[in-house]
Protein backbone atom coordinates (compact mmCIF):
# COMPACT_ATOMS: atom_id res chain seq x y z
CA UNK A 1 0.00 0.00 0.00
CA UNK A 2 1.57 3.26 -1.41
CA UNK A 3 1.75 6.05 1.40
CA UNK A 4 -0.25 8.99 0.73
CA UNK A 5 0.80 12.38 0.62
CA UNK A 6 -0.36 14.34 3.52
CA UNK A 7 -0.67 18.50 3.54
CA UNK A 8 -0.86 18.31 7.57
CA UNK A 9 2.64 19.58 8.92
CA UNK A 10 3.96 16.94 11.35
CA UNK A 11 4.46 18.44 14.96
CA UNK A 12 7.70 18.45 16.80
CA UNK A 13 8.56 18.06 20.37
CA UNK A 14 8.61 21.65 22.46
CA UNK A 15 12.14 22.15 22.48
CA UNK A 16 13.28 21.10 19.26
CA UNK A 17 10.73 23.77 17.71
CA UNK A 18 12.18 26.42 20.24
CA UNK A 19 15.95 25.26 18.54
CA UNK A 20 15.08 25.22 15.04
CA UNK A 21 13.37 28.86 15.75
CA UNK A 22 16.74 30.09 17.34
CA UNK A 23 18.70 28.53 14.81
CA UNK A 24 16.41 30.50 11.81
CA UNK A 25 17.26 33.82 13.71
CA UNK A 26 20.85 32.64 14.41
CA UNK A 27 21.32 32.70 10.63
CA UNK A 28 18.98 35.48 9.57
CA UNK A 29 21.21 37.61 12.34
CA UNK A 30 24.57 36.26 10.74
CA UNK A 31 23.60 37.59 7.30
CA UNK A 32 23.22 40.85 8.58
CA UNK A 33 25.91 42.83 6.65
CA UNK A 34 26.22 45.82 9.45
CA UNK A 35 26.67 42.58 12.20
CA UNK A 36 29.89 41.40 10.36
CA UNK A 37 31.31 44.75 10.85
CA UNK A 38 30.43 45.36 14.20
CA UNK A 39 32.06 41.83 15.07
CA UNK A 40 35.15 43.09 13.06
CA UNK A 41 35.33 46.01 15.15
CA UNK A 42 35.16 44.45 18.49
CA UNK A 43 37.89 41.90 17.68
CA UNK A 44 40.07 45.47 17.24
CA UNK A 45 39.33 46.58 20.11
CA UNK A 46 39.71 43.65 22.07
CA UNK A 47 42.88 43.01 20.46
CA UNK A 48 44.20 46.94 21.28
CA UNK A 49 43.37 46.20 24.49
CA UNK A 50 44.53 43.70 25.08
CA UNK A 51 48.17 44.37 23.60
CA UNK A 52 48.57 47.59 25.99
CA UNK A 53 47.27 45.28 29.36
CA UNK A 54 49.25 43.82 31.71
CA UNK A 55 48.20 40.25 29.90
CA UNK A 56 50.20 41.60 26.55
CA UNK A 57 52.80 39.44 26.83
CA UNK A 58 50.44 37.05 26.88
CA UNK A 59 48.87 38.58 23.63
CA UNK A 60 52.51 38.71 21.70
CA UNK A 61 53.55 35.16 22.69
CA UNK A 62 50.08 33.49 21.40
CA UNK A 63 50.45 34.57 18.07
CA UNK A 64 54.07 33.00 18.06
CA UNK A 65 52.95 30.16 18.95
CA UNK A 66 54.14 27.03 16.58
CA UNK A 67 51.53 24.81 14.49
CA UNK A 68 52.55 22.19 12.08
CA UNK A 69 50.87 20.97 9.81
CA UNK A 70 51.96 17.39 7.73
CA UNK A 71 51.70 13.74 7.17
CA UNK A 72 54.29 11.00 8.52
CA UNK A 73 57.46 12.63 8.10
CA UNK A 74 56.69 15.73 6.32
CA UNK A 75 55.69 18.55 8.34
CA UNK A 76 55.65 22.45 7.72
CA UNK A 77 55.92 24.42 10.83
CA UNK A 78 55.10 28.01 11.51
CA UNK A 79 53.79 30.26 13.62
CA UNK A 80 49.98 30.54 14.72
CA UNK A 81 50.39 34.28 13.25
CA UNK A 82 51.55 33.29 9.61
CA UNK A 83 48.89 30.67 9.42
CA UNK A 84 46.67 33.29 9.68
CA UNK A 85 47.65 36.25 8.14
CA UNK A 86 49.24 33.21 4.99
CA UNK A 87 46.64 30.47 5.47
CA UNK A 88 43.43 31.81 6.41
CA UNK A 89 43.49 34.57 4.88
CA UNK A 90 43.86 32.80 1.49
CA UNK A 91 40.27 31.97 2.07
CA UNK A 92 39.51 35.72 2.45
CA UNK A 93 41.11 36.31 -1.01
CA UNK A 94 38.96 33.54 -2.45
CA UNK A 95 36.04 34.58 -1.21
CA UNK A 96 37.39 38.19 -3.01
CA UNK A 97 38.58 36.27 -5.99
CA UNK A 98 34.82 34.76 -6.57
CA UNK A 99 33.39 38.19 -6.07
CA UNK A 100 35.12 39.84 -8.68
CA UNK A 101 34.45 36.74 -11.08
CA UNK A 102 30.90 37.36 -10.42
CA UNK A 103 30.86 41.28 -11.11
CA UNK A 104 32.50 40.68 -14.46
CA UNK A 105 30.40 37.96 -15.92
CA UNK A 106 27.16 39.25 -14.43
CA UNK A 107 27.68 42.63 -12.14
CA UNK A 108 28.73 45.99 -12.67
CA UNK A 109 32.11 44.80 -14.19
CA UNK A 110 29.89 42.56 -17.11
CA UNK A 111 29.66 45.78 -19.41
CA UNK A 112 32.18 48.55 -20.28
CA UNK A 113 29.92 51.52 -20.39
CA UNK A 114 28.33 50.15 -16.92
CA UNK A 115 31.72 49.36 -15.08
CA UNK A 116 33.24 52.71 -16.52
CA UNK A 117 31.80 55.13 -13.44
CA UNK A 118 32.83 53.00 -10.48
CA UNK A 119 36.21 52.10 -12.21
CA UNK A 120 37.35 55.73 -12.31
CA UNK A 121 35.90 56.46 -8.93
CA UNK A 122 38.00 53.55 -7.39
CA UNK A 123 41.05 54.66 -9.59
CA UNK A 124 40.89 58.57 -8.07
CA UNK A 125 40.21 56.90 -4.09
CA UNK A 126 43.42 55.03 -4.86
CA UNK A 127 45.82 57.61 -6.63
CA UNK A 128 44.16 60.83 -4.16
CA UNK A 129 45.07 58.75 -0.89
CA UNK A 130 48.35 57.57 -2.13
CA UNK A 131 49.61 61.06 -3.56
CA UNK A 132 48.78 62.35 0.27
CA UNK A 133 50.22 60.16 2.21
CA UNK A 134 53.73 60.54 -0.61
CA UNK A 135 53.06 63.69 0.72
CA UNK A 136 54.23 63.82 3.73
CA UNK A 137 56.25 60.74 3.27
CA UNK A 138 58.83 60.94 0.52
CA UNK A 139 61.63 59.45 2.71
CA UNK A 140 62.65 55.75 0.41
CA UNK A 141 62.06 53.62 3.64
CA UNK A 142 58.55 55.53 4.86
CA UNK A 143 57.26 55.97 1.02
CA UNK A 144 57.10 51.64 0.76
CA UNK A 145 53.60 51.75 3.20
CA UNK A 146 52.22 54.65 0.28
CA UNK A 147 49.81 51.97 -0.80
CA UNK A 148 48.35 50.94 2.75
CA UNK A 149 45.46 53.93 2.72
CA UNK A 150 44.20 53.10 -0.72
CA UNK A 151 42.42 50.24 0.02
CA UNK A 152 38.47 49.77 1.14
CA UNK A 153 37.38 47.26 3.53
CA UNK A 154 34.09 45.99 1.94
CA UNK A 155 32.44 44.14 4.67
CA UNK A 156 32.65 47.30 6.86
CA UNK A 157 32.06 50.14 4.51
CA UNK A 158 28.67 47.66 3.33
CA UNK A 159 28.16 46.93 7.25
CA UNK A 160 28.27 50.71 7.75
CA UNK A 161 25.88 51.54 5.08
CA UNK A 162 23.41 48.83 6.16
CA UNK A 163 23.15 50.60 9.53
CA UNK A 164 21.60 53.91 7.95
CA UNK A 165 18.61 51.40 7.07
CA UNK A 166 16.64 50.67 4.36
CA UNK A 167 16.14 54.49 3.39
CA UNK A 168 19.50 54.57 1.31
CA UNK A 169 18.97 53.90 -2.38
CA UNK A 170 19.65 50.47 -3.62
CA UNK A 171 21.42 52.07 -6.52
CA UNK A 172 23.62 53.63 -3.89
CA UNK A 173 24.61 50.36 -1.95
CA UNK A 174 25.66 48.72 -5.53
CA UNK A 175 27.93 51.48 -6.66
CA UNK A 176 29.66 51.22 -3.11
CA UNK A 177 29.84 47.43 -3.75
CA UNK A 178 31.36 47.80 -7.04
CA UNK A 179 33.62 50.05 -6.41
CA UNK A 180 35.01 48.37 -3.09
CA UNK A 181 35.02 45.09 -5.47
CA UNK A 182 37.39 47.16 -8.07
CA UNK A 183 39.39 48.49 -5.30
CA UNK A 184 40.24 45.31 -4.18
CA UNK A 185 40.93 44.15 -7.74
CA UNK A 186 43.92 47.33 -7.61
CA UNK A 187 44.84 46.17 -4.06
CA UNK A 188 45.39 42.42 -5.78
CA UNK A 189 47.23 43.62 -7.97
CA UNK A 190 49.57 46.26 -5.88
CA UNK A 191 49.95 43.26 -3.73
CA UNK A 192 51.57 41.28 -6.71
CA UNK A 193 53.40 43.76 -8.38
CA UNK A 194 54.36 46.36 -5.90
CA UNK A 195 54.63 43.83 -2.20
CA UNK A 196 56.50 40.40 -4.25
CA UNK A 197 59.73 39.98 -3.41
CA UNK A 198 62.14 38.68 -6.48
CA UNK A 199 60.18 35.54 -7.78
CA UNK A 200 61.71 32.19 -7.30
CA UNK A 201 60.72 30.34 -10.82
CA UNK A 202 61.09 26.85 -9.07
CA UNK A 203 57.37 27.68 -7.21
CA UNK A 204 55.80 28.14 -10.97
CA UNK A 205 55.73 24.43 -12.08
CA UNK A 206 54.09 23.34 -8.85
CA UNK A 207 51.57 26.15 -8.92
CA UNK A 208 50.96 25.80 -12.45
CA UNK A 209 50.70 21.94 -11.59
CA UNK A 210 47.86 22.73 -9.41
CA UNK A 211 45.92 25.03 -11.63
CA UNK A 212 45.62 22.33 -14.41
CA UNK A 213 44.70 19.81 -12.10
CA UNK A 214 41.98 22.80 -11.20
CA UNK A 215 41.01 22.96 -14.94
CA UNK A 216 40.92 18.93 -15.46
CA UNK A 217 38.63 18.60 -12.81
CA UNK A 218 36.10 21.07 -13.92
CA UNK A 219 36.40 19.30 -17.77
CA UNK A 220 35.24 15.59 -16.36
CA UNK A 221 32.37 17.47 -14.26
CA UNK A 222 34.00 17.22 -10.64
CA UNK A 223 31.31 19.52 -8.62
CA UNK A 224 32.38 18.76 -5.21
CA UNK A 225 34.37 22.11 -3.64
CA UNK A 226 36.00 20.01 -0.57
CA UNK A 227 37.82 17.65 -3.39
CA UNK A 228 39.63 21.19 -4.63
CA UNK A 229 41.40 21.16 -1.63
CA UNK A 230 44.22 19.33 -2.67
CA UNK A 231 45.13 21.73 -6.13
CA UNK A 232 44.32 24.59 -3.86
CA UNK A 233 47.35 23.36 -1.58
CA UNK A 234 49.80 23.21 -4.56
CA UNK A 235 48.73 26.78 -5.94
CA UNK A 236 48.91 28.20 -2.78
CA UNK A 237 52.40 26.41 -1.86
CA UNK A 238 53.84 26.91 -5.32
CA UNK A 239 52.99 30.65 -5.26
CA UNK A 240 54.60 30.49 -1.79
CA UNK A 241 57.90 29.32 -2.71
CA UNK A 242 57.78 31.72 -5.76
CA UNK A 243 58.03 34.49 -3.09
CA UNK A 244 54.88 35.88 -4.27
CA UNK A 245 52.14 36.53 -1.04
CA UNK A 246 50.43 33.07 -0.99
CA UNK A 247 47.05 34.59 -0.42
CA UNK A 248 47.21 35.24 -4.01
CA UNK A 249 46.22 31.85 -4.40
CA UNK A 250 42.90 32.63 -2.89
CA UNK A 251 42.46 34.67 -5.88
CA UNK A 252 43.73 32.78 -8.46
CA UNK A 253 41.25 29.84 -7.32
CA UNK A 254 38.50 32.13 -6.82
CA UNK A 255 38.52 33.69 -10.43
CA UNK A 256 38.68 30.05 -11.98
CA UNK A 257 35.29 29.31 -9.59
CA UNK A 258 32.45 28.41 -12.34
CA UNK A 259 30.08 31.02 -13.09
CA UNK A 260 27.52 28.34 -14.31
CA UNK A 261 26.07 24.96 -12.92
CA UNK A 262 27.87 21.68 -14.07
CA UNK A 263 25.80 20.56 -17.14
CA UNK A 264 23.02 17.23 -15.88
CA UNK A 265 20.77 15.51 -18.38
CA UNK A 266 17.78 16.45 -16.81
CA UNK A 267 16.97 20.66 -15.73
CA UNK A 268 17.97 20.32 -11.45
CA UNK A 269 15.07 21.80 -10.50
CA UNK A 270 12.62 19.36 -11.99
CA UNK A 271 15.22 16.86 -10.76
CA UNK A 272 14.11 17.82 -6.71
CA UNK A 273 10.33 18.19 -8.05
CA UNK A 274 10.51 14.65 -9.44
CA UNK A 275 12.44 12.99 -6.94
CA UNK A 276 10.28 14.39 -3.79
CA UNK A 277 7.11 13.45 -6.12
CA UNK A 278 8.63 9.53 -6.10
CA UNK A 279 9.47 9.58 -2.49
CA UNK A 280 6.45 10.87 -0.89
CA UNK A 281 4.37 7.93 -2.87
CA UNK A 282 7.10 5.37 -2.11
CA UNK A 283 6.37 2.44 -0.08
CA UNK A 284 10.57 2.13 0.80
CA UNK A 285 10.18 6.09 2.45
CA UNK A 286 7.19 4.30 5.17
CA UNK A 287 9.68 1.17 5.05
CA UNK A 288 12.74 3.46 5.52
CA UNK A 289 14.62 0.76 3.17
CA UNK A 290 18.54 2.21 2.59
CA UNK A 291 18.90 0.50 -0.67
CA UNK A 292 15.56 1.64 -2.22
CA UNK A 293 15.93 4.83 -0.75
CA UNK A 294 19.65 5.96 -1.61
CA UNK A 295 19.59 6.12 -5.32
CA UNK A 296 16.82 8.99 -5.61
CA UNK A 297 18.62 10.66 -2.46
CA UNK A 298 21.75 10.93 -3.97
CA UNK A 299 20.04 12.34 -7.11
CA UNK A 300 18.25 14.93 -4.99
CA UNK A 301 21.33 15.54 -3.11
CA UNK A 302 23.13 16.41 -6.71
CA UNK A 303 20.27 18.49 -8.29
CA UNK A 304 20.10 20.60 -4.94
CA UNK A 305 23.73 21.18 -5.26
CA UNK A 306 23.79 22.11 -8.69
CA UNK A 307 20.53 24.54 -8.60
CA UNK A 308 23.24 27.65 -7.72
CA UNK A 309 26.66 28.03 -9.78
CA UNK A 310 29.69 26.73 -8.03
CA UNK A 311 30.80 30.56 -8.00
CA UNK A 312 27.25 31.71 -6.11
CA UNK A 313 27.19 28.71 -3.76
CA UNK A 314 30.56 28.26 -2.73
CA UNK A 315 30.97 32.21 -1.61
CA UNK A 316 27.72 32.02 0.26
CA UNK A 317 28.71 28.69 2.23
CA UNK A 318 32.33 30.56 3.05
CA UNK A 319 30.63 33.64 3.94
CA UNK A 320 29.98 32.78 7.83
CA UNK A 321 33.40 31.78 7.82
CA UNK A 322 34.91 34.96 6.59
CA UNK A 323 32.65 37.17 8.08
CA UNK A 324 32.71 35.69 12.08
CA UNK A 325 35.98 33.37 12.29
CA UNK A 326 38.37 34.35 9.35
CA UNK A 327 38.67 38.57 9.58
CA UNK A 328 37.95 38.75 13.05
CA UNK A 329 40.60 36.64 14.05
CA UNK A 330 42.65 38.90 11.69
CA UNK A 331 42.18 41.89 13.63
CA UNK A 332 42.47 39.94 16.71
CA UNK A 333 46.10 38.64 15.48
CA UNK A 334 47.29 42.05 13.92
CA UNK A 335 45.07 45.33 15.64
CA UNK A 336 46.65 44.56 19.04
CA UNK A 337 49.07 47.94 18.73
CA UNK A 338 51.38 48.95 22.06
CA UNK A 339 50.80 52.68 22.04
CA UNK A 340 54.07 52.49 24.70
CA UNK A 341 55.82 51.16 21.48
CA UNK A 342 54.74 53.80 19.34
CA UNK A 343 56.90 56.94 19.92
CA UNK A 344 54.39 60.17 19.32
CA UNK A 345 57.42 62.54 19.44
CA UNK A 346 59.42 60.53 17.05
CA UNK A 347 59.36 62.29 13.41
CA UNK A 348 59.15 58.93 11.35
CA UNK A 349 56.58 57.38 12.92
CA UNK A 350 54.22 59.96 13.34
CA UNK A 351 54.23 60.98 9.56
CA UNK A 352 53.39 57.60 8.88
CA UNK A 353 50.24 57.77 11.48
CA UNK A 354 49.61 61.12 10.24
CA UNK A 355 49.81 60.07 6.29
CA UNK A 356 47.58 57.00 6.82
CA UNK A 357 44.77 58.47 8.71
CA UNK A 358 44.21 61.79 6.72
CA UNK A 359 45.06 59.84 3.27
CA UNK A 360 42.24 57.53 4.34
CA UNK A 361 39.90 60.61 6.00
CA UNK A 362 40.26 63.12 3.60
CA UNK A 363 42.15 61.05 0.17
CA UNK A 364 39.33 58.64 -0.21
CA UNK A 365 36.13 60.88 -0.53
CA UNK A 366 38.51 63.60 -2.24
CA UNK A 367 39.35 61.02 -5.27
CA UNK A 368 36.02 59.29 -5.39
CA UNK A 369 33.90 62.83 -5.79
CA UNK A 370 36.22 64.75 -7.85
CA UNK A 371 36.92 62.38 -10.10
CA UNK A 372 33.60 60.94 -10.38
CA UNK A 373 32.38 64.63 -10.73
CA UNK A 374 34.59 65.05 -13.66
CA UNK A 375 33.46 61.79 -15.40
CA UNK A 376 29.74 63.14 -15.24
CA UNK A 377 30.59 66.51 -16.54
CA UNK A 378 32.77 65.07 -19.55
CA UNK A 379 29.43 62.98 -19.81
CA UNK A 380 31.54 59.68 -19.65
CA UNK A 381 29.25 58.62 -17.65
CA UNK A 382 25.72 59.17 -15.25
CA UNK A 383 25.26 58.93 -11.75
CA UNK A 384 22.79 55.96 -11.02
CA UNK A 385 19.00 56.45 -10.92
CA UNK A 386 18.45 57.90 -7.35
CA UNK A 387 21.98 58.15 -6.30
CA UNK A 388 22.94 62.34 -5.57
CA UNK A 389 26.03 64.16 -5.00
CA UNK A 390 25.22 63.48 -1.20
CA UNK A 391 25.29 59.58 -1.78
CA UNK A 392 28.56 59.74 -3.74
CA UNK A 393 30.37 61.65 -0.79
CA UNK A 394 28.47 59.50 1.67
CA UNK A 395 30.61 56.39 -0.45
CA UNK A 396 33.74 58.60 -0.27
CA UNK A 397 33.19 58.76 3.32
CA UNK A 398 32.75 54.63 3.78
CA UNK A 399 35.72 53.90 1.29
CA UNK A 400 37.79 55.54 3.58
CA UNK A 401 36.99 52.32 5.90
CA UNK A 402 40.71 50.42 5.06
CA UNK A 403 40.96 47.84 8.32
CA UNK A 404 41.50 44.70 7.02
CA UNK A 405 43.04 44.86 3.69
CA UNK A 406 44.94 48.41 4.77
CA UNK A 407 46.38 46.31 7.69
CA UNK A 408 47.42 43.45 5.31
CA UNK A 409 49.46 45.74 3.17
CA UNK A 410 51.04 47.48 6.17
CA UNK A 411 52.25 44.22 7.21
CA UNK A 412 54.00 43.61 3.68
CA UNK A 413 55.26 47.73 3.54
CA UNK A 414 57.03 47.97 6.18
CA UNK A 415 60.09 46.12 7.71
CA UNK A 416 61.08 48.41 10.93
CA UNK A 417 58.30 47.46 13.77
CA UNK A 418 57.73 51.24 14.99
CA UNK A 419 57.00 52.36 11.81
CA UNK A 420 54.38 49.38 11.22
CA UNK A 421 53.03 50.24 14.98
CA UNK A 422 52.35 53.57 13.80
CA UNK A 423 50.78 52.08 10.28
CA UNK A 424 48.97 50.09 12.43
CA UNK A 425 47.23 52.68 14.53
CA UNK A 426 47.21 55.34 11.66
CA UNK A 427 44.40 52.67 9.43
CA UNK A 428 42.32 51.92 12.99
CA UNK A 429 42.57 55.78 13.70
CA UNK A 430 41.49 56.56 9.47
CA UNK A 431 39.26 53.64 9.71
CA UNK A 432 36.81 54.29 12.67
CA UNK A 433 37.23 58.28 12.05
CA UNK A 434 36.13 57.77 8.27
CA UNK A 435 33.02 55.05 10.03
CA UNK A 436 31.73 57.61 12.36
CA UNK A 437 31.71 60.42 9.79
CA UNK A 438 30.44 58.39 7.26
CA UNK A 439 27.41 57.57 9.70
CA UNK A 440 27.49 60.79 10.99
CA UNK A 441 26.89 62.31 7.11
CA UNK A 442 24.84 59.24 6.37
CA UNK A 443 22.23 60.22 8.95
CA UNK A 444 22.19 64.04 7.43
CA UNK A 445 21.35 61.95 3.76
CA UNK A 446 18.63 59.82 4.87
CA UNK A 447 17.03 63.01 6.61
CA UNK A 448 17.16 64.71 3.60
CA UNK A 449 16.04 61.51 1.66
CA UNK A 450 12.97 61.22 4.13
CA UNK A 451 11.89 64.96 3.54
CA UNK A 452 11.91 64.72 -0.15
CA UNK A 453 9.88 61.61 0.01
CA UNK A 454 7.25 63.78 2.10
CA UNK A 455 7.23 66.80 -0.59
CA UNK A 456 6.74 64.62 -3.66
Amino acid sequence: MTRQPSSQRRKVPAPQAATERALETLQRFLHIEAVSGLVLLAAAAVALVWANSPLADGYHDLWHLPVSLGIGSFAYSQSLHFWINDGLMTVFFLVVGMEIRREIHEGALSEAKQALLPVAAAAGGVIAPALIYLALNADPTRAQGWAVPTATDIAFAVGMLALLGRTIPADLRVFLLALAIIDDVIAVLIIAFFYSGGLDLAGFPIAGLGILMVLAMQRIGVGTALLYVVPGALIWGGVLMTGAHPTLAGVVLGLMTPVRSRPMREDPVEVVSRVASELRDNDAVAAKDERSLARPLHQLSLAQREILPPVVRVQAALHPWVAYVIMPLFALANAGVSLGGVDFAAYEPMRVLLGIALALVVGKPLGIVVVTWLMVRLRLGRLPDGVSWGGIFLIGLLAGIGFTMSIFIAMLGYADESLLSAAKLGVLAGSLTAAVLGLGWGALYVRQLARNAKTS
